[in-house]
């Protein structure tokens, strides 16, 4: 039987029948407050399996049972049929629960295809993907718009759920933070943009294995010729790079693309170098340059960047060519670039203690995050916290960074002994350990000059002594200015 969609919609069925979700996480509640909202119009049931018991969680659920919803605790697999399943993207692809309901229900999707479907056919949607930089990209790419006159919003992973923002009605221009774990479940998602930025192994556990992850990645652009759209493509990236030379042998992406830098760099412009249409490029003056169909735009020299180090030039890079093809003045794009300030525990600026300046970089929960971080100050070399929960990843790059860019490495909490002794016997001058982050500052300030950098960078998650990277950052903060007061009141 044929399905009859609303006109006004990107691919919104007129009845969504009998709709399942999957997860009671943050977007799992926002798409059963939507389809709650539908009920009895075009949703027939709404049905959620919840996961496990807790009283929080049954309190949330409870409401909901209250507006007509059967909300289920405890599953392990899915037994009755529904139209439509919406999953939340803590559940594995590969999970027996996941798979359960792929067999029980017509489709399975993600959020983020559900609120594309369910967003107005004349909105215009940003997909930002990659291991690294998404959320700062992400977020530049919206700030661009707005400063440029659009009703933009940064959705998904960052500010709010998709789906809330579509029901808000107030966005023209979707910019969406996309998981891996989100873009696993997508089908004819088809964003008018979609930005790659990187591809590193990482949630291997949820993917089972780096192809998975990396598939995962690329659906982004599964669709985008659908729509007509453009991919931006950081060709510093190895993964990235092969994948437009394996497009180039078969003729060509059946997209438009603009690729940020080339193998020799991000100074190196592929329209000299293979011949592309586009490029963006940081020019030899030291101008982040964007060419698009033709027309080169000069926008802002790096030294007047607020955010630091040659991954935000990528990421700056990324975030305008996306706006110039939306359709941004290059004016608008230059002066939003000089605005747009760093993002919480994304290298940020925590304050000064004896004239050693101290950087949160919280959210580098992963090796490569910190080799990043570790360029960002050349030619200064920063004194890097390197600690928290170990994820058991090599640390040969990261030893072999640090001693290229580091005056001295601080590993504390549960990874530190393993840090310890993977930089025992290294280059690097200076190589200290303490228990908790507290002490670690303590050791960092105690070895720094003035002048020099401390940075928090941890290359580890943060459960071994608090609750989330943010916490982490956020006790940082805390802890230097405690610091830098008592500096004062000497």
């Amino acid at each position: 039987m044929a399905v009859a969609y609303l006109a006004d919609r990107k691919q919104a069925p007129v009845d969504l029948g009998r709709v399942l979700i999957l997860g009671l996480g943050k977007s799992g509640k926002a798409v059963a407050n939507y389809c709650l909202d539908l009920l009895g119009t075009r949703v027939q049931e709404v049905a959620i399996a919840a996961g496990t018991f807790s009283r929080e969680a049954d309190a949330w659920a409870e409401s909901a049972r209250q507006r007509g919803a059967r909300v289920l605790f405890d599953h392990e697999s899915i037994e009755e049929s529904y139209n439509l399943c919406i999953a939340s993207p803590g559940i594995s692809q590969f999970s027996d629960f996941y798979r359960s309901a792929e067999a029980a229900c017509a489709e399975v999707i993600s959020e983020v295809e559900f609120a594309w479907r369910e967003s107005a056919r004349t909105s215009r949607w940003v997909a930002v993907t990659g291991t690294n930089g998404k959320t700062t990209t992400t977020a530049l790419t919206a700030h661009l718009l707005k400063e440029a006159g659009f009703q933009a919003a940064a959705v998904g992973n960052i500010g709010e759920t998709c789906i809330d923002a579509v029901a808000s009605g107030a966005v023209d221009v979707y910019v969406a933070e996309t998981s891996s774990y989100q873009l696993a479940s997508t089908k004819d998602f088809a964003p008018n943009v979609a930005i790659m930025l990187n591809i590193t192994p990482d949630h291997l556990a949820w993917h089972r294995t780096h192809e998975n992850y990396a598939e995962a990645k690329w659906k982004a652009f599964a669709n985008l010729a659908k729509a007509d759209g453009v991919a931006v493509l950081n060709a510093l990236d190895d993964e990235v790079r092969a994948k437009i030379r394996a497009a180039r042998s078969e003729g060509g992406f059946p997209f438009a693309y603009v690729p940020v830098g080339t193998a020799q760099g991000l100074g190196g412009d592929m329209r000299t170098v293979c011949g592309a249409e586009n490029a963006a490029f940081r020019a030899p003056s030291g101008r982040l340059t964007v060419a698009w169909e033709g027309e080169e735009s000069s926008l802002v020299f790096i030294d007047d960047l607020q955010i630091k180090g040659e991954h935000n030039q990528v990421n700056a890079l990324a975030a305008s060519a996306a706006a110039l093809v939306l359709g941004a003045t290059a004016t608008k794009v230059a002066e939003g670039l000089l605005a747009f300030a760093p993002l919480e525990h994304r290298i940020e600026p925590a304050g000064t203690v004896n004239g050693v300046a101290c950087y949160n970089d919280s959210k580098a929960t992963n090796v490569d995050a910190v080799l990043v971080a570790l360029t960002a100050f050349v030619p200064q070399k920063p004194i890097v916290l390197l600690g928290g929960r170990d994820k058991g990843t090599d640390l040969a790059p990261l030893v072999a960074s640090c001693e290229q860019h580091a005056k001295a490495v601080v590993c504390f909490g549960e990874a530190a002994d393993r840090f310890f002794e993977a930089f025992s016997g290294s280059k690097v001058p200076t190589v200290l350990r303490a228990a908790t982050l507290e002490p670690a500052l303590d050791e960092a300030l105690a070895c720094a000059d003035a002048g020099d950098v401390v940075i928090l960078s941890p290359a580890c998650a943060s459960f071994d002594e608090f609750s989330c990277f943010e916490e982490r950052g956020e006790v940082f903060k805390r802890l230097v200015a405690q610091r830098a007061a008592a500096q004062k009141g000497c």
